[in-house]
Parts: C-alpha cells; sequence; structure tokens
C-alpha cells in the first residue's frame, strides 16, 4: 500500500479551491430560493402541497438521471469543465425566472431546468475535482470542496431569513438577490478554474459511453463501493425527517429550520478533517466510524424525544456526513479508470439518488404506520447492514491504491 503523506489546507491545488466556492456560491443562491420557494408557492400562488412534492419530486429525479449521461460525456468528450460550467451557467440562467415567474407553470419550468443544470454539473465537477487532485490528498481535496458546499447550504437559508426580515417578507426582492451569487459562481468556474490536459491515448480509446464493455472496465471494487453506498443511502433518508422529529417533539416552527443549520454546520466542520483523515488512515476507518455516528444518530432521534436530544441527534447526523460522503467520492476516484471518471460518479450518483428517494417513501411509510421511533430504528438496521459489507469489503479497499490496477 501506498504511504499517505498529511495534507494541510495550503497542498490542496487552487483548482479545487475555487471548484469549492463555485458550489458555495450556487449553493447559497439556491437554498435562498429552495428555502422559501414551498412557502411561496402555496402562499402566494395558491399551489397545493400535492403540486409542491410533485415538483420537488420531478426536479430531484431530473437531476439523477441527468448525472449519467453528463459523466459519461465529459469521458467521451475529455472535457469536464465545458460541462461543468455549462451545468453552472444553465443554473444561473434559470434564478431570474424565479422572480419573474407569472404563475406556478413557469416555476415549474424554472426548477426543472435548475435541477438539469445541477445534473449536468454534478459528475464532471466530481471527476474534475479528482484529475486536479494528487492522489495522497484526494480525500482531503473532496473533504474540502463538500466542506464549502454545505456551508453555503446553511448560509443560503440564514441569508433568506434575514432578507425577508428587512424587506418585510418581499419573496421576489430575496429571489432577486440570489441571481448574484449563481452569476458569480457561473463566472469563477469560468475563469479560476484550469483542466489538466486528457491524454490523447484515452481520447483515442474511448468507446461508446454507457456500453457494457465500459461499465464493465469500471471494475469490481468500484461495484462494491457503490452496493456499500446505496444500502447505506437506505439509512440515511432525506434530512426532512430531521425536521419533521423536531416538530414532533414540540419545537416552535419558526425555529424549526434551526435543525438544518445545526446540522449543516456539524457536516461543514468535519467534512475536511474526515477527508484528510481517510488520505492518512485509508478511506474504511473514517466510512466505519460515519456508520457508527449514524446508528447513534437513529438511536438518539428515535428515543430521546427532547429539544436537547433532537440537537445532538442533528450534530451526529452532520458528522455522519461528514464522515462519509466526501470519502465516498475519493473512494470513487480511487477504484474507478482515470478515463471513467466521470462514467463512474455518473452511475454512482444515479443509484445513490435512487436509493435515497426509496429511503425516503419507505421512511415516510413507516412514520405513518408506526411513527417515528420505527422510522429511526429502521435506518439504524441499513446502517448496520451497512456496515457489515464495509466490513466484508475492507481488504478489497483498504489495500488499494488510488490509481492502481488499471
Amino acid at each position: 500500500m501506498k504511504a499517505r503523506l498529511p495534507a494541510s489546507l495550503r497542498d490542496i491545488p487552487g483548482g479545487v479551491w475555487a471548484l469549492g466556492f463555485v458550489s458555495l456560491l450556487m449553493d447559497v443562491s439556491s437554498e435562498m430560493i429552495h428555502a422559501l420557494l414551498p412557502v411561496y408557492l402555496v402562499t402566494m400562488l395558491g399551489a397545493s402541497m400535492a403540486t409542491v412534492g410533485l415538483i420537488e419530486g420531478l426536479a430531484e429525479a431530473t437531476a439523477s438521471i441527468t448525472k449519467i449521461f453528463s459523466g459519461a460525456l465529459s469521458d467521451w468528450l475529455g472535457k469536464r469543465k465545458l460541462l461543468a460550467a455549462l451545468g453552472y451557467g444553465l443554473a444561473a440562467l434559470t434564478k431570474p425566472l424565479f422572480p419573474l415567474a407569472p404563475s406556478v407553470a413557469w416555476l415549474v419550468g424554472a426548477r426543472f431546468l435548475d435541477r438539469v443544470g445541477k445534473g449536468i454539473r454534478g459528475a464532471p465537477r466530481d471527476a474534475l475535482v479528482a484529475d486536479i487532485s494528487p492522489e495522497n490528498i484526494r480525500g482531503a481535496a473532496f473533504g474540502l470542496r463538500q466542506a464549502l458546499d454545505t456551508a453555503g447550504a446553511f448560509a443560503g437559508p440564514l441569508l433568506a431569513i434575514a432578507l425577508m426580515w428587512l424587506t418585510a417578507d418581499n419573496f421576489r426582492a430575496v429571489f432577486w438577490v440570489a441571481v448574484v451569487p449563481a452569476f458569480l459562481a457561473f463566472a469563477l468556474i469560468v475563469t479560476a478554474v484550469h483542466e489538466p490536459a486528457t491524454p490523447a491515448a484515452s481520447r483515442r480509446t474511448m468507446k461508446i459511453p454507457l456500453s457494457p464493455s465500459e461499465l464493465r472496465r469500471l471494475g469490481t471494487t468500484f461495484w462494491w463501493v457503490t452496493a456499500i453506498a446505496v444500502v447505506f443511502t437506505l439509512a440515511r433518508f432525506s434530512e426532512a425527517f430531521l425536521v419533521l422529529r423536531a416538530q414532533s417533539v414540540g419545537l416552535p416552527i419558526m425555529l424549526v429550520p434551526a435543525v438544518m443549520v445545526v446540522m449543516n454546520i456539524a457536516y461543514t466542520l468535519a467534512a475536511y478533517p474526515a477527508g484528510a483523515v481517510s488520505d492518512r488512515a485509508g478511506r474504511v476507518m473514517p466510512l466505519g466510524v460515519g456508520i457508527c455516528t449514524l446508528i447513534a444518530a437513529d438511536v438518539v432521534l428515535a428515543f430521546v424525544a427532547s429539544t436537547w436530544g433532537i440537537a445532538i441527534g442533528a450534530v451526529l447526523w452532520g458528522l455522519h456526513m461528514a464522515f462519509t460522503q466526501g470519502v465516498l467520492a475519493a473512494l470513487v476516484a480511487d477504484a474507478a479508470p482515470q478515463d471513467l471518471r466521470g462514467t463512474a460518479y455518473g452511475v454512482f450518483n444515479l443509484v445513490t439518488g435512487l436509493a435515497m428517494l426509496a429511503a425516503s417513501m419507505i421512511a415516510g411509510l413507516l412514520w405513518d404506520a408506526v411513527g417515528p421511533v420505527g422510522t429511526f430504528l429502521t435506518g439504524a438496521v441499513f446502517a448496520v447492514v451497512s456496515g457489515l459489507g464495509l466490513f466484508a469489503a475492507r481488504g478489497r479497499l483498504a489495500d488499494r491504491s488510488p490509481d492502481s490496477a488499471h
């Protein structure tokens, strides 16, 4: 096994920092809108809750499906930055549609195009991070990008709350402000991110994207990683259930969003250290810590029905995300051939996205049938199963050096 050297923030390539701030800015913009959009649809445009659910479901499904094609296309073209910039540019162009939309139909179109942009950029961007990062600090690089992305995820709603207070609940004014960071994100990726040259040999031997022969080239280790991630995703259903749990213990409605803020702060603070640890100690250890932390979060959220219980559960939930999401992204890069990284991220994002949809449906059915205790305990069971899968594959994952055996 190749020795891993500790990384500091100064070791992270400038391109990774730039991609991290691109993610931060776009998340600030998107979350400013998404935090208010359901309320705006219902109170200002008269949409039903069923309509809100349909819009969100279609939006996320669109993003998941688009990712697999954009990732494979980035391998085939050898142009990851082009597709990533296209995705961010499309998302930026949709932002003015939200304050301008005169009807629900217009907002459905804007949300759809916004998620198409997310789908286009996701896999090429992650493959670009892997291409830019030296293999000995790949985990730290993914951890940093994830930390900056998550910082935007909690800064956006906080900024939206502040602007709603300053503008006396003027939704359209807040939506217009959200346009600014979106275009800054697009400008930053165009000017500050430089793509490494793709070896000519890789482009000449590239076969039809997503063909059976290309998918077989992803290798057994990649499919092990994906299978473990699918079961793990079944355990970590939508964070919406954290909000519902907070409401169920009597937290005032105005304070319920604070659960997501607490969760995302914990996630942001721990993501980079977790990635750096995975470079030194291997990927298996932090993943195991993340799985154990999720089990602890589920148990606390199931049985400690108090405000403090929700706060502790939210912190543990954020920590489990920090110890798993960036590390799993690094594992995909470790396992897949360099010329198929876009395809690998596309496949990985698609199947885990579908698993998230299934997990949230299961969680909702359990909540209606047996309440929150059954929902969170079932999540803990799935987490245990994913831990057993990680234990079974530990030799294959721990002994593999990035980019080896191809």
